[in-house]
């Protein structure tokens, strides 16, 4: 009995030890505070008390902490002022720092009591500053991101974003639609992800980084190459659809759209986003070599030659074009018939040896693309010399 009662007593002069050290470490933290000295030592005896997770509830010991950072912020950014010598890195580390403490404490500060009773007392106080210095949220990120520090910068843009959800900036109406920065600190957001390789994060705030319309291109890029690190084919292939539509004259979306219709042989589906293209920019060089190519797959040879030779007309020196234009006469003559139309079988080996010829000036190394139709050609032509030459080339 006489030990039970022992060891009671001990527990109660333990709690009142650890409650008198408490009361004495806040006592001492405010001192600091109140003294505009010594900050970083109030916000150690803070974050000692932390370690403790006994304190965990505190919200004295949150609001000291935050007063501590807020106080040494303060002091950093009248060096800003003054344009004394400052550490950029340090303050805006502060900044973030002080977003993360507000939200914890106004956690605390909005717990029931054990009666179950809320008096939000600090709330009203802590926003009204911290709504002042979220800009700086957003300029440190920008600061990161020409430091190329592309983690921390995803890190001070999301806290930026992530104001609007924050029970502490209630009344203040932060959304993307009140504030000008948001849909392009959510831009910034994604451009990070991406530049990581981090799919996730990249996706993470697309929608409302594609609300900043002056970037909305580049975002959409980022969106599809991260579906596609995701290997989801489906959102990767509407995306890039999607940037198509919007930004016809793309070759980014053009070129990835038209490379997934043809590999998976849905070639209505390329041609139709070739002609979309050809409405946008009729010139269009890559355009028309596209349709030649989806002609010739869907062999309609005579109308690929049409486009080949609308290219080669504006630029003679493409020599994938003349290659299209060869190949596509080598097809027409194949699919005549050799017993009743000789002659024209003749005279489309005779038009297509030029192309062919000129596709292997300009593209020497090429020998696998040329070399067996020039054998075909010359074989037919019965030109001894040149086949002679082709056959030994294909030999080697």
């Amino acid at each position: 009995m006489k030990f039970r009662i022992f060891s009671v007593v001990l527990c109660c002069f333990l709690i009142a030890t650890v409650a008198s050290a408490q009361r004495r470490q806040l006592q001492e933290a405010r001192i600091y505070i109140k003294s505009g000295k010594n900050f970083d030592k109030a916000e150690k005896l803070m974050t000692d008390l932390l370690k403790d997770s006994t304190n965990r509830d505190n919200k004295r010991v949150y609001d000291y902490w935050w007063q501590s950072v807020q106080k040494q912020y303060e002091q950093a950014n009248e060096k800003f002022y003054r344009k004394q010598q400052q550490d950029t890195a340090k303050f805006f580390s502060l900044v973030r720092k002080l977003f993360t403490i507000a939200f914890t404490l106004d956690s605390v500060d909005a717990r029931p009591d054990k009666k179950g009773r809320v008096d939000i007392e600090l709330r009203k106080s802590v926003a009204r500053d911290m709504n002042g210095y979220r800009p700086n949220l957003f300029f440190g990120g920008a600061y990161h991101v020409r430091k190329n520090d592309l983690k921390k910068a995803y890190d001070y843009f999301e806290t930026y974003i992530d104001c609007q959800r924050q029970p502490l900036f209630e009344g203040y109406n932060i959304s993307v639609d009140n504030d000008p920065h948001m849909a392009e600190a959510a831009y910034w957001a994604t451009y990070c992800g991406y530049r990581q390789q981090q799919p996730v994060l990249t996706l993470r705030y697309r929608n409302l980084a594609l609300r900043d319309s002056a970037r909305r291109e580049r975002t959409l890029q980022y969106v599809a190459e991260s579906w596609r690190q995701l290997k989801d084919d489906s959102m990767y292939v509407a995306t890039l659809a999607q940037g198509f539509e919007e930004y016809p004259t793309s070759s980014y979306f053009f070129a990835r759209l038209m490379d997934s219709y043809t590999q998976k042989r849905q070639l209505d589906e390329a041609l139709k986003t070739v002609d979309y293209a050809l409405e946008a920019d009729s010139l269009n060089q890559l355009y028309l070599f596209a349709k030649s190519n989806v002609l010739m797959q869907q062999e309609k040879y005579a109308e690929s030659l049409k486009y080949a030779e609308k290219l080669i007309a504006q630029n003679d020196s493409m020599a994938e074009a003349y290659f299209n234009a060869g190949t596509a006469y080598l097809n027409i003559a194949l699919n005549m018939d050799p017993q009743r139309h000789k002659k024209q079988i003749r005279k489309m080996y005779q038009k297509a040896m030029p192309y062919m010829e000129n596709y292997r000036k300009l593209a020497p190394t090429e020998k696998q693309k040329w070399a067996p139709a020039l054998y075909r050609i010359y074989f037919n032509l019965n030109m001894g010399k040149q086949f002679d030459e082709i056959d030994k080339l294909l030999k080697r």
